[in-house]
């Protein structure tokens, strides 16, 4: 990382007639992190995106990409996008497609370099129109990456990728972020920004709930979990429990003394089938956007 600021955005408000997509926000992104914003349908994950890259004009507040606006940062190369719903064009090839965008770019990467890095050497033949779900995601990357940006930003970049590309596709992230690039993602594929970002970012209602690293996020629900097979009765009145609740027909016990409360817990012969669990950042997540 360097003093540079990636991303900084103080005070960012966003209204459509009486909707306010985005509240208040303020964020500040340094230079080569790794940043996941998470959040339900409606959150303002999208809108900020968007706003950070010049497609949604900011109204009130304050964004700034490497120290200049928006715009001025796409326009000199240092920002690439991957939007979810980007229309590519359809009546075309993917091989002249690449072509075109190519010659747009101030200082692009090689173009072997962009199809082998996007998997798009087998279907360079296709026409756009024609591709699934899946293959057009690629697309959209390789030409987020193309411009060889300083900033990506990736906006539910393997949605439409069966698990074997999704993999593929975070390990080409892991080679791209070992250069120094900074990366904002917003996905609902919790184990994805669990497993891949420095930090952590949840918006509701178009204000951030939570900020920090997985880890620190998944410490919001308390500490293990144990689950078993019981009795109905109140188990959080075992010592080291924070709350019980009933679950698939057996409990689970949210813990802030795991060890406590199972030496409590095995100590009643009508419990069975006891399993220790660490929280999982869709148990915070569930959590900090009820």
């Amino acid at each position: 990382m360097n003093d540079t600021p990636a991303i900084t955005i103080t005070g960012l408000t966003k209204r459509f007639g009486d909707l306010v997509a985005v509240d208040n926000l303020d964020l500040h992104v340094p230079a080569g992190q790794i940043l996941a914003l998470l959040g339900p349908n409606g959150a303002g994950k999208s809108t900020t995106t968007e706003a950070v890259i010049g497609l949604t004009p900011v109204e009130t507040g304050r964004i700034e990409v490497f120290g200049s606006a928006p715009v001025a940062a796409v326009r000199r190369g240092d920002t690439g996008a991957m939007l979810q719903n980007g229309t590519l064009l359809a009546e075309t090839s993917v091989r002249n497609l690449l072509r075109l965008m190519h010659g747009l770019h101030v200082h692009p990467l090689p173009l072997d370099e962009v199809i082998e890095r996007a998997e798009l050497g087998p279907i360079l033949r296709s026409g756009v129109g024609k591709l699934s779900g899946g293959q057009a995601q690629r697309v959209r990357f390789a030409l987020a990456i193309m411009g060889d940006p300083r900033l990506l930003i990736l906006d539910e970049p393997t949605v439409g990728m069966d698990v074997d590309a999704r993999r593929r596709f975070w390990n080409t992230m892991d080679d791209l972020a070992d250069g120094g690039r900074t990366i904002m993602f917003a996905t609902h594929y919790l184990e994805e920004a669990d497993a891949f970002a420095d930090r952590i970012v949840v918006m509701n209602a178009g204000r951030i709930v939570a900020d920090g690293t997985g880890a620190e996020i998944k410490s919001i629900v308390g500490g293990r979990h144990i689950r078993f097979t019981g009795p109905d009765r109140d188990w959080s009145d075992l010592p080291g429990v924070v709350s019980a609740v009933r679950e698939n027909g057996g409990w689970v016990l949210n813990c802030a003394d795991s060890d406590a409360a199972l030496r409590a817990l095995v100590g009643h012969d009508e419990v069975r089938d006891i399993d220790i669990t660490s929280p999982s950042l869709e148990d915070a997540f569930i959590e900090l956007v009820a």
